[in-house]
């Protein structure tokens, strides 16, 4: 028997669902936002930065554009992404350690973990490569954590850095750079940029870039569905595509082709009811 969501994009005429909630680089909508944040991204590797910044909400797309980058980045560069890095000292050079695929010895003092960090960036360097650390969820940091990959930006070779941080999080990351204890780490960000959420016109440009990326030829989305698809969102990436999907699933079983505005309200008030999805309205 055939999955709903395979029924779903054959009456849609879709090759592929639109709306996963998956970090996909293949269905990445440039907004003038992401355009300038992934333009940042660029300009902080360019110019050797010791650390770029790059925050916004939930959902905003920073992990796809992540992805993305991660994509497009020459072979010379080396690169560490740490998602969720937590813990003291120790903790974190090993996630980095591990993150470089440099192995370690176990029961190994910070010394010796620093020593071996040290030597690798130096090979590294030698070699004609540059090593980037890209932390995910960098708003889950502790000012200790964030203390410490200053000094870890510190490491260079006459006047190159050896190596370039890149932190990706929440807004709540830039209150946390911007404590009196972080000063230090602050004068090091070189680059900085914070997604906002889409505009209304924006939203209407990323469903129809969706559907069109997963294989539509015609118009899907009604202009007001869209428009209400932004109101209940507030314009979160990750909110949209929850909100379009599920209305494609009632348009499916009520055997409509065209989602209108009505589909998409009917979508939010079962979702606030049964608490499934948090609304912006």
């Amino acid at each position: 028997m055939a999955s709903t969501l395979s029924i779903y994009n054959e009456h849609f005429g879709l090759a592929e669902r639109p709306f996963t909630l998956l970090p996909d680089p293949d269905f990445l909508y440039w907004s003038d936002s992401h355009t300038r944040a992934y333009a940042m991204l660029e300009y902080g590797m360019l110019t050797h930065a010791p650390i770029t910044v790059i925050t916004g909400e939930i959902g905003a797309g920073k992990t796809t554009l992540l992805r993305h980058l991660l994509r497009s980045l020459p072979e010379e560069f080396t690169v560490g992404l740490i998602s969720n890095a937590q813990g003291n000292r120790g903790e974190l050079l090993h996630w980095v350690l591990m993150a470089l695929g440099v192995p370690t010895e176990e029961g190994a003092s910070y010394v010796r973990l620093f020593a071996q960090f040290q030597e690798f960036l130096i090979e590294e360097y030698a070699s004609g490569r540059r090593t980037i650390l890209i932390f995910d969820e960098a708003q889950n940091l502790s000012t200790e954590t964030l203390e410490e990959l200053r000094m870890f930006s510190n490491i260079n070779a006459d006047k190159d850095e050896l190596i370039q941080l890149v932190l990706v999080g929440q807004p709540e990351l830039r209150d946390l750079i911007a404590q009196p204890r972080l000063v230090q780490f602050a004068q090091r960000v070189s680059a900085e940029y914070h997604l906002p959420a889409m505009t209304a016109e924006q939203v209407q440009a990323y469903v129809n870039h969706r559907l069109a990326v997963a294989g539509a030829d015609r118009e899907i989305f009604t202009p007001a569905a869209c428009e209400c698809v932004h109101q209940v969102s507030g314009g979160v990436p990750r909110l949209v595509n929850q909100i379009c999907d599920y209305a494609m699933v009632y348009a499916y079983t009520d055997g409509a082709r065209l989602i209108d505005a009505g589909i998409v309200e009917q979508v939010a008030a079962d979702r606030r009811m049964h608490g499934n999805l948090k609304m912006v309205v």
